[in-house]
């Protein structure tokens, strides 16, 4: 199984996470912040990623802390559950529908970190979770695992469903990115690494 447990521990947050690429959407997720447990839940279920994650974070700050270095270890944990990434389709996308929104969301574990981001949010929260975050979160995770990742609302205006879509949408592109293809011998780069 392609799996890694990746832990990070700063004055800031304690995060221990595993993740199982070839899962059946199994999660137990604890951050202290309900709409992002929620959102890694979908996560997981949607890209029948087994997840693991305890988070205590400085949230009598804020939760800045808490989602990024989410993210970053998130992304990690990607990368090393990725291996050499051999065999693997490597792209993936997906537009995603969720009642009035509509997500896209394209990647590329390429080895190469890179964000496009274009939600269009118009309230500080959703929950107890500052929706400005989202953008963070999704930039650590690009960065952690070192991808090419877009996200892109098409349309919508309830806030609740364009997050919920992006990250649903994020894990079925992931999901296909990781897939392997029998037809490809080592990589699928020109260049013989990723």
């Amino acid at each position: 199984m392609r799996q890694a447990h990746i832990e990070r521990n700063t004055k800031e947050t304690q995060i221990s996470l595993t993740l199982n690429l070839d899962g059946n959407g199994a999660a137990d997720v604890s951050t202290g912040i309900g709409f992002f447990d929620h959102m890694l839940i979908n996560f997981a279920r949607h890209g029948l990623f087994d997840l693991t994650l305890s988070v205590k974070g400085d949230l009598q700050v804020d939760t800045h802390h808490t989602i990024e270095d989410t993210g970053i270890v998130l992304g990690k944990a990607i990368k090393e559950a990725a291996g050499d990434k051999k065999g693997i389709v490597r792209y993936g996308s997906v537009i995603l529908p969720m009642d009035e929104s509509l997500l896209l969301c394209a990647l590329d574990l390429c080895g190469r970190p890179y964000l496009v981001y274009d939600l269009s949010l118009d309230r500080e929260f959703v929950g107890d979770l500052e929706t400005e975050m989202i953008r963070e979160f999704f930039y650590a995770v690009s960065y952690g695992a070192e991808m090419n990742l877009h996200v892109k609302q098409l349309s919508g205006t309830n806030n609740h469903h364009i997050i919920e879509g992006a990250f649903k949408a994020f894990a079925k592109a992931l999901d296909a990115a990781v897939q392997v293809d029998p037809r490809i011998q080592g990589v699928l780069s020109t260049k013989g690494s990723l």
